[in-house]
C-alpha cells in the first residue's frame, strides 16, 4: 500500500491506518484512492482475513475532510468515488472495527460510520460539522448516522455541529465501546481476536442479511432470513466436534 494508508496483517486480523499524522489524518482524494486499493486487497484475501481494524496514526483518528480539498473543488469532483469507497468498506464480508481516538469530525465520522463497530477512547471527540461550513453530506451521513443514534439525535448533531464526547457517544449509541486512551489499542485487538475465532461464513451471512433487510418490515426481514440463511455453515461439524471432544476430556 502507499504511504497514506498503511496495511498490516497479523494472523487473520488486518489493520488499516490513515497515515497523514502531520495534518491529523485529514481526508483527501489520494487517501481514498489508497483506501479503495486496500479494500480490494482485503476482498481478494477472502476468509484469510477475519476482521479489519481501521484507525489513524498520531494524535487523532481523523480531523475530517481536508478543507483544502473542499476549497479547491475536490468535494464535488470526487464525491461519488469517496461515497462508493465507504460503501465498499461497509460491504466487506468480515467485521470491520473503527478504532477511533482524538478527533473524529464530519467526513471522518462518515468513514467511521461505514464500519460495523466503533470503539473509542475516553478522550475522543466526535462531531458532524457540515452545517458549520455551509456543506451538505455526500458520503452517507444522513443515512448512517440516524441508523446508529436515531433520527432526533442525528438532527441534534447535524443542526448544532456540537462536539460529542465519549460518555455521551456511548449513551446514544454512536460508540459501541469506550476504553481508556492507554488500553484502546490492546482492547480492540483482543476483541478482534475474539471475532476471528468464530466462523467467517457465519459473519459473512449475518452481515449480508442485516444489510439487505435494513428498512424492511419484520415479516419481510424474517422471510429473507429464512431464504438466505443456510442454518449450518461449512465449518459447523468441525466446530461442534472440537467442542464435544473437549467436553469428553473434561468429564473423563
Amino acid at each position: 500500500m502507499g504511504a497514506l494508508i498503511t496495511f498490516e496483517r497479523e494472523g487473520r486480523i488486518c489493520t488499516l491506518t490513515l497515515n497523514r499524522p502531520e495534518v491529523l489524518n485529514a481526508l483527501n482524494h489520494d487517501v481514498f484512492a489508497e483506501l479503495r486499493q486496500a479494500i480490494e486487497s482485503i476482498k481478494e484475501a477472502g476468509d484469510d482475513i477475519g476482521c479489519v481494524i481501521l484507525c489513524g496514526a498520531g494524535k487523532a483518528f481523523s480531523a475530517g475532510h481536508d478543507l483544502n480539498d473542499i476549497a479547491g473543488g475536490e468535494e464535488l469532483e470526487h464525491a461519488d468515488f469517496e461515497a462508493s469507497t465507504l460503501e465498499a468498506l461497509a460491504s466487506l464480508p468480515m467485521p470491520v472495527i473503527a478504532r477511533v481516538h482524538g478527533y473524529c469530525f464530519t467526513g471522518a465520522l462518515e468513514l467511521a460510520l461505514a464500519a460495523d463497530l466503533i470503539f473509542i477512547d475516553d478522550r475522543t471527540k466526535l462531531a458532524d460539522t457540515h452545517s458549520k461550513w455551509g456543506l451538505t453530506p455526500v458520503w452517507g451521513m444522513t443515512q448512517r448516522l440516524p441508523r446508529r443514534v436515531g433520527l432526533a439525535k442525528a438532527k441534534d448533531m447535524m443542526f448544532s455541529s456540537r462536539t460529542i464526547e465519549a460518555v455521551e457517544a456511548l449513551e446514544i449509541g454512536l460508540a459501541d465501546r469506550v476504553f481508556t486512551a492507554e488500553s484502546l489499542v490492546e482492547e480492540t485487538r483482543a476483541y478482534a481476536e475474539l471475532v476471528t475465532e468464530n466462523s467467517a461464513e457465519s459473519h459473512r451471512v449475518c452481515k449480508q442479511i442485516l444489510e439487505n433487510s435494513d428498512g424492511l418490515r419484520i415479516h419481510e426481514g424474517l422471510d429473507l432470513e429464512y431464504t438466505v440463511s443456510p442454518g449450518a455453515c461449512a465449518d459447523m461439524e468441525e466446530r461442534v466436534a472440537r467442542f464435544t471432544a473437549k467436553s469428553k476430556k473434561k468429564t473423563a
